[in-house]
């Protein structure tokens, strides 16, 4: 299926093409996305819309989160995390739970390589937990926040040994949710986003080396 103009430029900010303070204009994408500029202009509308874009002047710049907008959004995102993973202990599929599990085990493979090959491995995690929750709404309400998430300059496994608490924290996630245990894949989930956001605060500080 081809993708439309919004999703195009949604998943080249998500992928870092366009970053936070970047001016999106409307005849150069237009040019190499190989559309006119009408679905352009309406897909720049939209993320406006969303917050994903703001403007300067007249121009249109990729949006940024200040230090607030960023405690908000993690505060929201802990409780919808966790949310899901009660849910995914509750109804995953024996399937779900054996692709959480090998997830966990091919990442081993990941560790200490490209940070945005980390990254994306660790969003199709999230993905999934959020899909075992088997909730429409839910996951509706994590896609919004995932997207804001693309706002973010960096991603937090650039922060050396980040990598490997973070899959030891996602291996214990999956064992709550294989015990089916909902409330320790609750507990474990929040205490994850909770450690990433420390990371996210001390890498944007300057106190942590990354790489």
């Amino acid at each position: 299926m081809q993708k439309d103009a919004y999703t195009l430029i949604l998943d080249s900010i998500e992928a870092g093409v366009h970053k936070p303070g970047d001016r999106l204009v409307e005849s150069e994408l237009a040019e190499r996305l190989g559309v006119s500029r009408t679905p352009v202009r309406e897909a720049l509308q939209r993320l406006e819309t969303q917050g994903m874009l703001t403007r300067d002047g007249r121009s249109l710049i990729v949006a940024s989160l200040d230090h607030n907008q960023l405690a908000e959004l993690y505060v929201v995102r802990t409780e919808l995390e966790g949310l899901a993973a009660r849910l995914a202990a509750r109804h995953a599929s024996d399937e779900e739970i054996r692709v959480l599990r090998g997830m966990v085990e091919e990442d081993r493979g990941l560790l200490g390589g490209d940070p945005r090959v980390l990254s994306r491995a660790n969003k199709r995690f999230h993905r999934l937990i959020h899909l075992a929750s088997h909730n429409r709404f839910l996951v509706q309400q994590l896609d919004l926040v995932h997207r804001s998430m693309a706002l973010m300059a960096t991603t937090t496994f650039a922060a050396a040994g980040r990598d490997e608490v973070a899959l030891a924290e996602h291996d214990q996630i999956v064992r709550a949710i294989e015990a089916h245990d909902g409330e320790a894949a609750y507990l474990a989930l929040k205490s994850h986003i909770s450690k990433a956001f420390e990371t996210r605060l001390r890498v944007d500080a300057g106190e942590l080396k990354t790489r």
